[in-house]
């Protein structure tokens, strides 16, 4: 049972590996202190903030959040220290509210490991405080307790510091603040449980489904994708997601935006976004199911007629033919009728989701894009294109991926299906170029200052036209690499750089990198392979592919496969490990469930739109301002 605490009360905690959700609506800077038996920090080696987000039993995010997770393991904690104080301070100096009042009710719940809430406390009462320690965790008598707090600072983070003991409390609060404005709390992460061998069969097959956590929609070729719907989850933690209406008696119900289950809206969001592509998946099945059932019925009914000879012909023979034409008729009619109820559930239901879509799930035409502000956090997945059915063209379920990528993408500019058979080369290849200039665009506008960085090869200068939006603007740190040195070049700098960060993981040193290292995540895009690669630069570029994703540093290719056959299997590996996309709608894609055909559209920029031009311009201005 979860104990709701009001300020001041506490609550006994059961188990001393916990979980610290908090949830505010807008990005705050998340902490936590120790404190010993009087509350008071020893020194700033006592606080776990953005700049230094790990301490003994402590481990605290690394940037400005809207929803946060702290990890605490109590029995980790120094002998010392008696008193935990988990604090909340709106980041200064990069915009957003400045106090507490301008925001919801900040909420905070203590859970289990397995996300069973233990406590929960919305603070409420904050005006012009830009601070707060939300809750205590204490010793008493041996057993921890947690106690809801809800002390507010109108002086801030430093003054909250300076509450608890710390004398360079101005100098701390500083450090974080310059830490978080300036993009610095970022540092090396541990990369993620390595997949499983990669998935057997037909490279346009429907990959396996495995289990862990989820994942994106489907993939096109490679290793396994999780699709455990991630609504069949055994609790829904808060904030509660939002209700539709009851609807009235024998009315469906009334479709609502961010109604699956998710801590933050982004995450309901994309849950229910998961849960649409699978209710389409099933229904479209069970409909084709349906005709295939009517048509095997009617061709044994009719068969019957046919075997005795002398019953072939007849009044009685047209009566039985006519019949089972009728019961196929009747039977096709029941199921469209039941997909066309389920398909106009789910096309209102897209209807009032699409609108409601945060950036980096959005479309270029949509209207968050005009209100565009560089972001503070990572989202959780990045749209890349839709998915529809012919069964209903205009119902297009988004296709989100998850970030960072789990694997690379290759933009096929080749005449590899019915669909791009039908396009000249050139305008192919230009589709293709734009579409990885968009792909790019939507990357660095979607990551915080400085979090991404896009290095390009161009080894002909063939891609200049269509990779002007990222040129112009300023974004790109070093111009695109041509020839057979900028090629050598730049495969040189990231191999180098996945092998030392890869070594830093290894020994648990990733503070230790070369301040040459660049620990943003890295976007290669390469044109026109394999020219003005040898083999050397092939192997290197197969060992980004495969090695790459783990640390950050990801791959998007566009190539017509035919011009590198010359490699023959060499390259098979490559190609299978990257997710194929393709610059003009094309069915493609298939689902785990029943393996249908989807047809994927790409994210392209509206033709005459200027969205992508002035969003990479302000991504630029923002890393001149911070210096990023």
């Amino acid at each position: 049972m979860t104990a709701e605490l009001v300020r001041g009360q506490n609550h006994p905690l059961p188990e001393t590996r916990l979980e610290i959700r908090v949830s505010t609506g807008k990005p705050v800077i998340a902490g936590a202190t120790l404190g010993d038996e009087q509350g008071r920090m020893r020194d700033d080696g006592w606080i776990a903030h953005p700049g230094s987000p790990n301490l003994p039993g402590l481990e605290v995010s690394r940037q400005a959040a809207a929803d946060h997770r702290l990890a605490v393991d109590l029995d980790a904690l120094p002998e010392e220290v008696h008193k935990v104080h988990v604090l909340l301070a709106l980041p200064l100096g990069v915009g957003g509210p400045v106090s507490f009042g301008a925001l919801a009710s900040p909420f905070v719940a203590v859970t289990g490991l397995d996300g069973t809430e233990v406590a929960s406390y919305t603070i409420i009462g904050l005006d012009p405080e830009s601070a707060v320690v939300a809750v205590e965790l204490y010793r008493r008598q041996g057993a921890w307790k947690v106690r809801a707090v809800g002390q507010g600072y109108a002086g801030g983070l430093a003054a909250m510091l300076a509450d608890q003991g710390l004398t360079q409390a101005r100098e701390l609060a500083t450090t974080i603040n310059e830490a978080v404005a300036s993009g610095m709390a970022r540092s090396v992460a541990a990369p993620p449980p390595r997949r499983t061998a990669a998935v057997s069969g037909s490279p346009e097959g429907p990959p396996a489904p495995s289990p862990g956590p989820t994942t994106a929609p489907p993939a096109g070729t490679g290793g396994p994708i999780n699709y455990q719907h991630p609504r069949r989850q055994t609790s829904a933690p808060p904030p509660p997601a939002p209700t539709a209406p009851e609807p009235e008696p024998g009315q469906p119900a009334q479709p609502v935006a961010g109604d699956a289950t998710g801590w933050s809206m982004d995450e309901r969001l994309y849950n229910q976004i998961w849960g649409m592509f699978e209710d389409l998946a099933r229904t479209t099945a069970a409909y084709r199911s349906a005709v295939d059932f009517a048509d095997s019925r009617m061709e044994q009914e009719l068969d019957k007629v046919l075997a005795d000879p002398s019953a072939r012909s007849g009044p009685a023979a047209d009566a039985a033919r006519g019949a089972a034409r009728a019961k196929h008729t009747e039977l096709i009619d029941r199921a469209r009728a039941a997909l066309d109820r389920d398909l106009d559930q789910l096309t209102a239901e897209s209807e009032v989701v699409e609108p409601a879509l945060p950036l980096a799930y959005a479309r270029w035409d949509n209207p968050v894009w005009h209100g565009y502000q560089v972001p503070m956090e990572v989202p959780m997945a990045l749209r890349m294109g839709d998915l529809s059915l012919p069964e209903r063209t205009d119902l297009r379920i988004p296709l989100l991926v998850r970030l960072p990528l789990e694997r690379g993408l290759w933009i096929d500019a080749g005449h590899s299906s019915q669909a791009t058979s039908l396009v000249a080369p050139e305008e192919l290849r230009r589709l293709s170029g734009e579409l990885a200039t968009a792909i790019a665009g939507r990357l660095l506008a979607v990551y915080p200052v400085g979090d991404v960085t896009v290095h390009i090869i161009d080894p002909a200068g063939t891609a200049a036209p269509t990779l002007a939006p990222l040129v112009r603007s300023g974004v790109l740190r070093e111009p695109p690499a041509q020839g057979a040195g900028g090629v050598a070049t730049v495969l040189a700098k990231l191999t180098r750089r996945v092998d030392l960060v890869q070594m830093a993981i290894r020994n648990r040193v990733a503070d230790s990198l070369p301040p040459d290292i660049d620990t943003a995540e890295q976007l290669l895009i390469v044109h026109d392979f394999p020219h003005g690669f040898d083999d050397r630069a092939v192997t290197q570029l197969r060992y980004l592919a495969d090695e790459g994703p783990s640390v950050g540093v990801h791959l998007l290719m566009v190539a017509d496969r035919e011009d590198a056959s010359a490699y023959g299997p060499v390259l098979d590996p490559l190609w299978r490990s990257l997710l194929r996309i393709t610059p003009v709608p094309d069915d493609h894609l298939a689902d785990p469930w029943v393996g249908h055909a989807w047809t994927y559209e790409p994210p392209m920029v509206p033709p005459g739109s200027q969205v992508l031009p002035q969003v990479l311009r302000q991504v630029a201005e923002a890393r001149q301002r911070y210096g990023r």
